[in-house]
C-alpha cells in the first residue's frame, strides 16, 4: 500500500463540539481529507433524539461534490444522507431513547441516489419517516445508487442499581484477547473470535450469558458489534438531546394552533400491503400537499389579508388555515409564517420527540452509554451537537454540558 493512501491516526482521538449539527459535516470532510477518515465506507454510531436522516427535498444531487455549497445547503434534520450519496458512509446505527420512535426498530438496506426525474436526492426505504417527505421512489428510478445499511437500536436507562458496580461492570466489558480453544469457557462463540463478542454477552451487574433484555446494554452492544468491527474506522456522533428533549414548537404555539397544524400537514400512510402503485400515488399526493403549504405560507408571509387567507383556505384539506391565521394574529400581528411551516412540516405521523428528562433518568441513560462505549472498539473521530433549543431548560441543562461530554471523552481517550 503506498504511503498516499496509508491510514493516518491521530495522536489523540479529535472531539469535535459545535453547536448545530450539521456544523459536524466540516469536521468528518477534514478527517477524510487528512486520510484519517477513508473517502468511502465509514460507518457511523448517532446517539440522538432525532435520525437526521431526511435530505433537502429541492436540492440538486450533484451538490454533494461540492462541498462549500452542499454545507451551506444542510440543516439539523439532513446532514447524514447527503454523505451517503456522495460514497463516504455507508454504515448509520441510530441509538435511540425511548420516547424517541421515529423509525421502525431493526435494520434497514436502502438505496440512496439521484432521482432520474428531479435529479434531487431520493432513497428506496418505505418507512414512513421517508415516505411522509415524499423522499421515496423505487430503485429502477434511482442512477448512481448508493447502498446503505441503517441500524435502528433502542437504548434504555441503566437502572441505578448498576452504578455500584460500574468499575467492576467496565472491566469486565473489556474487550478479551482471543483464544485458541473453549475449554473451560462458557463463552458461546468459536476459537479465534474477537473477543469482543464474548465480552458483549455478559449482562452489567452480572456474570451469567444468555440474550439480553431489549434496549439494555449488552443488547446495544451485540447489535453494534455485528455492525463496527475491532479494525473499521467509524465515527462517534453524540447529539445532547439523546439524554433529554424538547419539542420547542410546542413553546412557540398554543394547544389548538398545533392541533391545527396536524390537521393541515397531516400524513395518511399506505396500507402494509399497498402496491408499488398505491405507494407512488401515495409521495405524489404528499409532495403536492407540501408543496401547496409552502406556497401558501409563502404568500402570506408578503401578505396575510383576509381575502388571501380566504382564497388558500379554500383549497381541498386547507379550510383550517383561516382559524390558524386567526389565532397566531390574535397573539401577533406579524407571524413568522416561514417558521410556521417548519413547525407544520414537523406535524404528520409522528411529533418531535419531546420528553424532559429527570436527573434519574439522564443518570441512567449516561451510565447505559458508559457501558456501551466501554465495550466498543475505539472510534476515529467523535463529533458531539449541544443544540440549546432541543434540550431542557431546568437545572439539569447545567448538568449536561459538564456531565456527558467528560464521559464521553473520558471514555474515548482511555
Amino acid at each position: 500500500m503506498s504511503s498516499s493512501t496509508q491510514k493516518r491516526v491521530y495522536a489523540k482521538l479529535p472531539v469535535c463540539i459545535v453547536e448545530d449539527h450539521n456544523d459536524v459535516v466540516s469536521h468528518i470532510y477534514r478527517a477524510i481529507a487528512s486520510k484519517h477518515l477513508p473517502m468511502r465506507n465509514i460507518k457511523m454510531i448517532h446517539l440522538d433524539s432525532h435520525p437526521d436522516l431526511l435530505i433537502p427535498v429541492n436540492m440538486s444531487a450533484d451538490v454533494v461534490f461540492d462541498k462549500d455549497s452542499l454545507i451551506d445547503q444542510l440543516s439539523i434534520e439532513n446532514w447524514i444522507m447527503p454523505m451517503v450519496y456522495a460514497d463516504h458512509v455507508s454504515s448509520v446505527a441510530w441509538l435511540h431513547p425511548p420516547w424517541a420512535q421515529q423509525i421502525q426498530e431493526g435494520e434497514h438496506r436502502m438505496a440512496v441516489g439521484k432521482d432520474s426525474s428531479t435529479t434531487t436526492i431520493r432513497v428506496t426505504s418505505k418507512d414512513d419517516y421517508f415516505l411522509s417527505d415524499g423522499l421515496y421512489v423505487p430503485e429502477e428510478q434511482l442512477e448512481n445508487p448508493k447502498a446503505l445499511t441503517l441500524n435502528v437500536v433502542l437504548v434504555n436507562p441503566a437502572p441505578r442499581s448498576h452504578a455500584a458496580h460500574t468499575e467492576t461492570d467496565a472491566l469486565r466489558w473489556q474487550p478479551k484477547k482471543p483464544r485458541s480453544d473453549s475449554q473451560g469457557t462458557d463463552c458461546p462463540f468459536p476459537p479465534g473470535s474477537s473477543g469482543l463478542e464474548c465480552a458483549a454477552v455478559l449482562q452489567p451487574g452480572g456474570g451469567d450469558s444468555g440474550p439480553a433484555d431489549k434496549g439494555s446494554p449488552g443488547y446495544v452492544v451485540n447489535t453494534l458489534l455485528s455492525v463496527v468491527k475491532e479494525t473499521d474506522p467509524y465515527i462517534l456522533d453524540v447529539d445532547l438531546d439523546f439524554f433529554s428533549c424538547k419539542n420547542p414548537f410546542k413553546e412557540l404555539y398554543t394547544q389548538e394552533e398545533y392541533a391545527i397544524l396536524q390537521q393541515l400537514y397531516g400524513f395518511r400512510r399506505p396500507s402494509a400491503t399497498a402496491s408499488e402503485e398505491a405507494i407512488g400515488e401515495c409521495v405524489e399526493l404528499r409532495v403536492h400537499q407540501l408543496e401547496d403549504l409552502e406556497a401558501a405560507f409563502a404568500d402570506l408571509l408578503e401578505d396575510d389579508a383576509h381575502e388571501t387567507v380566504l382564497r388558500w383556505a379554500a383549497n381541498p384539506g386547507m379550510a383550517p388555515l383561516a382559524q390558524l391565521v386567526s389565532s397566531l394574529k390574535a397573539r401577533d400581528q406579524s407571524p413568522d409564517y416561514e417558521m410556521v411551516h417548519q413547525a407544520g412540516l414537523t406535524c404528520d405521523y409522528s411529533e418531535l420527540p419531546h420528553h424532559i428528562s429527570t436527573e434519574e433518568e439522564i443518570d441512567g441513560l449516561l451510565l447505559a452509554v458508559e457501558q456501551i462505549l466501554t465495550a466498543l472498539p475505539k472510534p476515529t473521530l467523535v463529533t458531539m451537537s449541544r443544540l440549546r433549543y432541543f434540550l431542557n431548560p431546568r437545572s439539569s441543562r447545567q448538568y449536561l454540558d459538564s456531565q456527558d461530554a467528560a464521559v464521553v471523552v473520558a471514555l474515548m481517550e482511555t
